[in-house]
């Protein structure tokens, strides 16, 4: 298009403004029409917001003393990918060293049982520095030739266990140091009477996901390395 052609256009755009039949768009009006799609996607924050919220409040919810509790979301979460990296594999039985006692106990590591678990005679409570500690004697009650040893560990919290029968059970839970063939680990630990178990103590998830990997099939291969 000319010069000449550019202006006879304009002239008569211009003509028809005035005669009404075209009408110049205002900004209000084009932004009235443009596509909402910003608007759109904030609806549908907006609707998402209520279901992030009652998922956070309902995360909120469980008692962390509540272990049937604890133990069902980890039932309905996510499995976390299984890692590349060499990991070691131990017995379904180990031998251990809690921090504080000289000889070693017999370990049951148990995928079903949530929290490590350990045998505790004549309990009592007592205060440290304004902070709750518990004071208890460990053995092994299945060997006559156990030594006795008193102990002292602070108390984390007083958790609700599930017993066999189906009732809950309140249980002090204490922060011990062991040693398992060359690592060291610190983990929760309730106190419990296990005369009638096959280990004195015993090694739940919370601590072997930590842990390794274990050999439903073998013991004691703490000291073996034995890798994946």
């Amino acid at each position: 298009m000319d010069f000449r052609q550019f202006l006879k256009t304009q002239l008569l755009l211009m003509l028809l403004i005035a005669s009404g039949s075209v009408l110049p768009i205002s900004a209000e009006e084009e932004a009235a029409d443009a596509p909402p799609a910003k608007e759109e996607a904030a609806d549908e924050s907006a609707k998402d917001e209520p279901e992030k919220k009652a998922e956070a409040e309902k995360k909120q919810e469980i008692d962390p003393d509540d272990e049937v509790a604890l133990e069902a979301a980890e039932a309905a979460a996510v499995a976390r990918p299984v890692s590349p990296d060499p990991i070691q594999v131990y017995g379904w039985r180990e031998k251990i060293f809690i921090e504080g006692k000289k000889d070693s106990l017999n370990a049951k590591l148990d995928t079903g049982a949530y929290t490590s678990s350990i045998h505790a005679e004549e309990q009592e409570l007592f205060e440290r520095d304004g902070k709750k500690w518990v004071r208890f004697i460990t053995t092994d009650p299945r060997d006559e030739k156990s030594p006795r040893v008193k102990m002292e560990a602070p108390l984390v919290r007083i958790a609700r266990i599930k017993e066999p029968g189906g009732k809950s059970e309140s249980r002090e839970v204490v922060r011990l140091t062991f040693i398992i063939g060359e690592r060291k680990l610190r983990g929760e630990f309730t106190l419990n009477n296990r005369s009638n178990m096959l280990a004195p103590v015993l090694i739940g998830r919370t601590t072997i996901r930590e842990l390794g990997w274990i050999d439903p099939s073998r013991t004691n291969l703490a000291d073996d390395k034995v890798m994946r």
